[in-house]
């Protein structure tokens, strides 16, 4: 099948899994370049890099053919302004602004509500800050709210500590309310607005200060600025680190196949996209049905191999378990033309084949976390659709399938500012893991920057890193055509709830999944919301288990059994049955201590065979031979 991304037609199909794909300029010179109108040579400029053509994808409404030399250049315009501004495009957050200000400017009534806001709130401040000066204890005007950890030490209750910080409360409570249900502005305009006004007000809060922060003032005091010396240190260390001399991004501490990812096992299968590993049994008898774990590209597998207690794999293996594991390469930017279709295809259908090739017979359990969930729940209805029986089951932790309600990120995702990002990417062929990280940083700036620099730059302390801190810094690449259509068809159109996204020319839906799901969502994920998470309760027409679990994006599924303080709430749902909003089920459904783990160990028992006979390690006969021991080459790939 050909599909038309551009000028030049793209290749998603002919490409055996076994074979390396052709890509970047071997794709592009499937077709000659196009000739101008009197047939003397290539449209625009001849400089364009190879796979660089402009990306279009589908329904766009394109209906001319541009200029190439002005949109390369409008193109490169973006992308430089995009590397000073993390991706943000200037353009989405004048839109907003200018939405907020004239909506604003025409709502008299909410200036005079604002107006008397300021005035109540300014004299209440004033006449707490004169008692407090005067050595009373006044009631605070307003409390932090309840995830602001900033001002939980007691030296934030005594002057004038307490005046900076009621201060900075009542100014952010005041700016919320300004910035919030002004009639007329578009709720993401709104959104957006609030976001970069929290943004601001947050730099000058006076946790983040050396003068108006007691803590900080203690910990100098007492050691005689020496963490000061030590955070200077620390800020010299980074900043070598990033602009001199780059290091590796593994933590000498958690080195794959040495403190992480050491469950033991071999890779049984290799594509130019993916390594499969087929991890070894624990004991001498197995479930007959395997299980196969599909990771998110834009993390490293060992998510779910960590150290040894912290393993999700080796949890697996220990209870009868055969496992499989797809591990992605890290794209390079001749990769700028790998597809979402690609992913599927060569990603997940390519491992899926391997594993039913070394078990034969058996029905598969799949897993898929995060954009690997969403993968496979697209890979599943897919299969659905052709009437392929293979699996057994479906997993998907922290995976969304609707977009509807995706959180901050969303806030990220608009017309403008996809095409900003996309031009970030075309250059590059790839959208760098530092250039996600930011985004994810903006979203819990309290937690991921400023406590970072004043726990590291201003008492000077350098926490020994944990295995999940050093899998986080391990992050990978992903390439350009892949991440636009994944932003654009699942992220902005909600193509896949929708029942408009295609697989090999047919539509697919959720609904047509038989198979038994198992969905864990995670309570504070900023990511992928819970609520969001929720929804395949609406999509799939089959038996939907839900869980809820304690923590975060990564933190709430990195949960092994004994992990201190850990709940999960979880209930199950059969076609046909009457739904319920996600709040009233986290209102009505019991709450349980413990590791979720054993739930879902249970759940999976309960649809698999007795324990048998072991599988072979890989299939020479069938083309699956054994490569190399876990965890293979792809993932030691910076």
């Amino acid at each position: 099948m050909q599909k038309n991304y551009g000028l030049r037609s793209v290749s998603l199909a002919g490409n055996d899994p076994k074979e390396p794909l052709q890509l970047g300029a071997a794709r592009a010179a499937e077709t000659p370049a196009p000739v101008d109108e009197d047939g003397q040579g290539s449209v625009g400029p001849a400089y364009l890099p190879p796979g660089c053509e402009p990306f279009r994808p589908e329904g766009r409404g394109y209906n001319y053919e541009p200029d190439l030399g002005a949109e390369y250049f409008d193109r490169m315009m973006r992308a430089t302004i995009a590397r000073f501004t993390g991706g943000v495009a200037p353009s989405a957050l004048a839109l907003a602004y200018a939405d907020w200000a004239i909506n604003l400017a025409l709502s008299p009534g909410k200036q005079l509500e604002l107006t008397k806001q300021a005035v109540k709130a300014g004299t209440r401040y004033a006449f707490y800050a004169g008692h407090a000066l005067a050595g009373a204890h006044p009631d605070a005007p307003i409390a932090p709210l309840p995830h602001d950890k900033r001002f939980l030490d007691e030296a934030w209750a005594e002057a004038p500590f307490n005046i900076f910080s009621q201060g900075f409360l009542l100014a952010q409570q005041w700016w919320h309310n300004a910035t919030t249900q002004v009639h007329g502005v578009s709720p993401h305009h709104e959104a957006i607005v609030s976001f970069v006004a929290r943004q601001l007000l947050d730099i000058f809060s006076p946790s983040n200060f050396l003068a108006t922060n007691p803590e900080l003032l203690r910990a100098t005091w007492g050691e005689g600025g020496e963490n000061l010396v030590r955070g200077w240190r620390n800020l010299a260390d980074d900043l070598e680190q990033r602009l001199i001399e780059p290091r590796p991004r593994t933590s000498p501490d958690f080195q794959p196949g040495k403190q992480v990812a050491v469950t033991p096992g071999q890779v049984v299968y290799r594509n130019h996209l993916i390594e499969l590993i087929q991890h070894a049994p624990a004991g001498q008898r197995v479930r007959p049905e395997p299980l196969l774990i599909v990771p998110a590209w834009i993390m490293k597998y060992y998510i779910l191999d960590l150290s040894p207690e912290n393993s999700l794999i080796r949890y697996l293996v220990a209870q009868g378990f055969t496992v499989f594991a797809i591990s992605w390469r890290n794209p390079e930017a001749e990769d700028r033309n790998l597809s979402l279709e690609d992913y599927r295809r060569i990603g997940v259908m390519a491992a899926l084949d391997a594993v039913r090739a070394i078990v034969p017979g058996e029905k598969v359990h799949a897993l898929g976390y995060c954009l690997g969930g969403t993968l496979l729940a697209i890979a599943a209805a897919a299969m659905a659709e052709t009437g392929d029986e293979r699996l057994a089951s479906v997993s998907l932790l922290a995976a969304q399938t609707d977009f509807t309600e995706a959180g901050e990120l969303s806030l990220f995702i608009d017309s403008g500012q996809l095409e900003f990002l996309q031009d970030l990417m075309w250059t590059q062929g790839y959208l760098d893991s530092r250039q996600m990280a930011g985004a994810f940083t903006l979203l819990r700036s309290n937690d991921l920057f400023w406590s970072r620099l004043l726990h590291e730059y201003f008492l000077g302390a350098r926490d020994g890193k944990s295995d999940l801190m050093a899998w986080s810094a391990d992050a990978t690449r992903m390439p350009y055509r892949m991440h636009a259509e994944y932003l654009e068809r699942l992220f902005q159109n909600n193509d896949l709830a929708r029942g408009k996204y295609e697989v090999e020319g047919r539509a697919v839906a959720l609904s047509d999944i038989r198979v038994p799901i198992f969905a864990v969502g995670t309570a504070t994920d900023h990511i992928a919301p819970w609520r969001s998470v929720y929804k395949i309760r609406l999509l799939a027409d089959t038996e939907v288990t839900f869980l809820l679990t304690s923590g975060g994006h990564n933190s709430g599924i990195v949960t092994p059994p004994g992990h201190p303080r850990r709940i999960y709430q979880v209930a199950t749902v059969h076609d046909h049955e009457r739904y319920v909003d996600p709040d009233r089920w986290r209102l009505e459904t019991p709450v349980r201590k413990g590791s979720w783990w054993p739930e879902w160990m249970a759940w999976l028992t309960a649809r698999s065979g007795p324990l048998g006979l072991l599988p072979p390690m890989g299939n020479p006969k069938a083309g699956y031979p054994v490569l190399c021991p876990a965890p293979g080459g792809y993932v030691l790939e910076t």
